[in-house]
């Protein structure tokens, strides 16, 4: 009955992916609006060798997506999950709503205000000594 937004993370079988990025991925979209969610933010996040092999491959695809679904419908989405062969494996997090909003916008690459004036402050200090302590080191090279 209630709509939660979750983050989900999934492992896509890089080889698939290389073949049809845009079908593997896709797929995703596609089960969480076929269960009458919301996509909020679908991206690619990495694509890096594993720690281990799962089911023979040493490299994933890792997804990162946003989306608003009816709670009740997870069981369905995790089902439809499990039984697709372009997913070496995933996991879904119930956000904060009153996070929401800015995990969105960090997934989406924007920054808040809020962030820029406070590094500004910090790195200037910071980047005097660093630089002192650099040159030396880049003169001995």
């Amino acid at each position: 009955m209630a709509a939660y937004v979750y983050e989900g993370m999934f492992i896509l079988d890089s080889n698939r992916y290389g073949k049809d990025p845009s079908g593997v991925s896709g797929k995703i979209n596609a089960l969480v609006e076929k269960l009458g969610g919301e996509i909020l933010v679908s991206r690619m996040w990495a694509e890096q060798r594993l720690a281990y092999p799962i089911n023979g491959q040493r490299r994933g695809t890792y997804w990162l997506t946003y989306f608003r679904l009816d709670s009740l419908k997870m069981d369905e989405l995790n089902y439809a999950c499990n039984i697709n062969d372009d997913m070496l494996r995933f996991l879904f997090i119930k956000q904060d709503p009153r996070l929401v909003d800015m995990l969105i916008a960090h997934a989406e690459g924007h920054e808040f205000a809020g962030d820029e004036d406070s590094d500004d402050s910090g790195s200037d200090d910071s980047d005097e000594e660093e630089s002192s302590e650099e040159e030396p080191v880049e003169a001995a090279e």
